[in-house]
């Protein structure tokens, strides 16, 4: 990606989209039968101009085709070759697979994990590499038809639904590593399959995910968990030790060998009690692990924050309260073009030198989406390139200037 030159021939949409691969993308979709009854809408033009509504935030079909509308000339720099209409794009929601879009997203991340992960951040933990954190949020839907939403039925109205995603992402990466969509009422320990960790891998969840049996699986395969106490939990100390800091000596840690009793299971774990300045609580921590410091055991913990700090990325950045469908294979496609839409946006990120915080470039990229600019040296020095778009601002993009009216542009039938 990118060139020496400042003006670009292709848009800055043009040029992020360049981390996929077409011909790919287009036998993925073939593989999984989605070009059997959009045949005039093919995998990668659905993918594209769904990543550009996400991208740009819109919140109905009507917008996306608006807007395109209004971009119809830059269209064929985008591999599109022809105008999406919203009806186009509402029967392609309904009929393409979700799974094509999932093995995009698994596909690109697959790509690039070495370069997610060659980030120089929290080198200094041996333990980085390791971690998993999983975890799940619940996306509000207005129908409880489709997935089934949590909790009691309300006195008044009718009980809203929700699908769960369910996440884990890898501590040095960032980005969802594996994914899985329930409905709403479906309990998180679904997604705590033991045998697909392996030994040495350490794993941060939250005290939703306590289950005995696994935990015992986890430690016959050589996995450390690390989690959040739950308060009814039956145990017995075997031995304990208080750490104590400060000049008045006050209380630290309480760190304690335990039996864990459910029925007929016996599991022998590591209790850390601490306080926590920062939330002013006590908080009681559970591992398996009985030979690293207690401070790595709550320094683990306090990293599965990142996994709640994605979600929340991702809900203030990509629109989820609308949907451009109501089955829910429109569901999940808008889902998984959201993860496909964060992982490009992280990539971005990544590339730069420049600090650019996530909130902050997906703004910039939605203002110069299609901007014939360089990507890569708009984002590194973005006051200089606009002082020198401003004084361009007469002439006619780059690659444009024959005429490109509708009426005699070959490329976008409409």
């Amino acid at each position: 990606m990118g060139k020496s030159t400042h003006f670009f021939g292709q848009p800055i949409y043009g040029q992020l989209i360049n981390f996929l691969n077409k011909e790919k993308i287009l036998r993925f979709s073939r593989e999984v039968n989605g070009e059997r009854y959009v045949k005039s809408f093919n995998g990668w033009a659905h993918l594209v101009t769904m990543l550009y509504a996400v991208i740009m935030r819109f919140d109905s079909l009507r917008e996306i085709e608006a807007s395109m509308l209004a971009e119809v000339r830059k269209l064929h720099h985008l591999g599109l070759e022809r105008l999406p209409r919203r009806s186009t794009l509402a029967d392609a929601n309904a009929r393409r697979p979700e799974t094509f879009f999932e093995r995009v997203y698994r596909d690109l991340y697959d790509t690039y994990r070495a370069v997610l992960s060659s980030d120089s951040r929290d080198k200094e933990e041996s333990w980085m590499k390791r971690l998993r954190i999983m975890d799940s949020s619940t996306i509000s839907l207005f129908s409880n038809l489709i997935f089934k939403g949590a909790g009691r039925n309300p006195k008044s109205g009718k009980k809203k639904g929700g699908i769960k995603v369910h996440t884990v992402i890898s501590a040095n990466e960032g980005v969802p590593c594996d994914v899985k969509f329930t409905s709403a009422a479906t309990h998180d320990s679904i997604m705590l399959i033991p045998d697909k960790l392996k030994a040495g891998d350490i794993l941060a969840i939250d005290r939703a995910y306590i289950d005995y049996t696994k935990f015992e699986r986890l430690t016959q395969l050589g996995v450390t968990y690390v989690t959040k106490m739950k308060r009814n939990l039956t145990y017995q100390a075997k031995s304990d030790v208080i750490y104590h800091q400060g000049e008045n000596g006050e209380t630290a840690c309480l760190v304690q060998e335990v039996e864990l009793t459910k029925g007929e299971i016996r599991h022998q774990a590591r209790l850390i009690t601490y306080y926590d300045k920062e939330r002013k609580k006590v908080i009681s921590l559970l591992t398996n692990d009985f030979d690293m410091d207690f401070g790595t055991i709550i320094a683990i913990y306090k990293k599965r924050w990142a996994i709640e700090t994605l979600f929340k990325q991702i809900k203030q950045n990509f629109p989820l309260r609308y949907f451009y469908g109501e089955s829910a294979n429109a569901i999940k496609i808008q889902i998984w073009v959201t993860l496909i839409a964060n992982l490009l946006l992280t990539l971005l990120q990544r590339s730069l030198t420049r600090s650019w915080s996530f909130s902050g470039l997906a703004t910039m990229v939605r203002i110069v989406m299609m901007y014939y600019i360089n990507l890569n040296t708009f984002f590194e020095q973005p006051e200089r390139d606009l002082k020198m778009m401003l004084m361009r601002a007469s002439e006619p993009p780059p690659n444009e200037q024959e005429d490109l009216s509708i009426e005699k542009n070959p490329h976008i039938p409409v």
